[in-house]
């Protein structure tokens, strides 16, 4: 098979889909690489990097589109991509397709087969191509709640320690989930008073086990939540329902009640986030305020620190990217059931119940 990756045309994306270390994979099993110039150099890696792997370096985009039988990227393309789309194309990349309609529309129109990093689940309901990056966006939401509840960036002008005399600032998690876990170790390690929501009690009991009295655990409902944010400085929500619309837990009522200038991290963002005010930003520009409450919604965090999330990120899709390659489309997602659940698009057909829901387009089995 033919595999090809792209450079990230979305605004401050400095992942890319392929390390040298994975195009040598797949030349390993005997495929051939096509890598744009220059895709790799915001994540450490060179043309000549990928050169030494057996990567073949072409000049345009459009050259590797037209050139693969599978493209491998790290963001869902955006409107200037779609004329690359064809017939048989598989797309093997994060779609975030329920928060997106037009791409989702041109990817059943185009005929494309789409594999979802997002929507790939293993037996026990884990997500192994979407971990790596929950885990950077986790820790990335404590950072960067923290540093925008400085006075300068807007923020009420705790600090998430506190010193000696003073108070800590009040941290609540929303949701246990991957994000949720991550964003709860930093803010333990950062010294700040956390309280995590979330539905699954046994996850409640395990973080309550693991953290003792450094944390509280709370049923997530709504008197909770809004309870909670009253007395929050920072707010990370990592909500997930895969495939879906994230769930609107943070209604816009509750913010009379919070502090002024304090600070929502909304990691839901991808999937249209979990506030009722919530619209995608970027690094350059990550914050808005609503009735003095800072929302920072970057959808693509992990794109901020490229060296490790590209890394971790192909730890985790290489080996269903070479199921593909080695296999063809077809045979692959037969003999990987976690590999069928990432297909989102199948020859214009919606394969992924979420998005038909989200648009209510009809479910169609592969």
């Amino acid at each position: 098979m033919i595999i090809g990756s792209v450079k990230e045309i979305k605004k401050l994306e400095f992942r890319v889909g392929l390390t040298p270390g994975s195009v040598n994979e797949y030349v390993r099993h005997g495929h051939k690489v096509y890598i744009e110039t220059n895709a790799g150099l915001n994540s450490g890696f060179t043309d000549e990097d990928y050169i030494n792997a057996g990567a073949e370096i072409l000049n345009s985009a459009k050259e590797v589109w037209d050139k693969s039988d599978m493209i491998v990227k790290v963001k869902e393309p955006l409107a200037d991509e779609y004329q690359y789309f064809r017939e048989g194309l598989i797309l093997y990349t994060y779609l975030h397709l329920a928060a997106d309609q037009p791409l989702t529309e041109a990817l059943l129109a185009k005929k494309v087969k789409s594999v979802a990093y997002e929507t790939i689940i293993l037996e026990d309901g884990s997500l192994p191509c979407l971990k790596p990056m929950s885990s950077v966006a986790g820790r990335l939401g404590v950072i960067e709640g923290a540093k925008h509840l400085q006075k300068p960036l807007g923020g009420s002008g705790v600090l998430l320690s506190g010193v000696p005399g003073t108070r800590r600032a009040n941290v609540a998690i929303i949701g246990a989930g991957v994000v949720g876990e991550s964003a709860l170790k930093m803010a333990v390690g950062l010294a700040a008073n956390v309280t995590v929501l979330d539905i699954n009690i046994d996850k409640l009991t395990y973080l309550d086990d693991l953290y003792g009295n450094r944390i509280t655990t709370l049923y997530s409902n709504s008197h909770n939540i809004q309870e909670t944010l009253k007395e929050s400085d920072l707010v990370v929500s990592g909500v997930l329902l895969p495939g879906a619309k994230a769930p609107k837990l943070i209604k816009r009522e509750y913010y009379k009640s919070m502090k002024p200038g304090s600070v929502i991290v909304d990691i839901a963002i991808d999937q249209g986030g979990s506030t009722e005010v919530s619209k995608a930003t970027y690094h350059d520009k990550p914050t808005f305020v609503v009735d003095g409450i800072i929302h920072y919604c970057v959808a693509n965090m992990p794109g901020a620190v490229p060296q490790t999330s590209t890394l971790a990120l192909n730890n985790s899709t290489l080996k269903y990217g070479l199921m593909l390659a080695d296999h063809g489309f077809e045979k692959a997602i037969e003999i990987s059931k976690p590999l069928k659940f990432g297909v989102n698009t199948y020859l214009g057909k919606c394969t992924c119940e979420g998005v038909c829901e989200a648009f209510e387009i009809p479910y169609q089995e592969i």
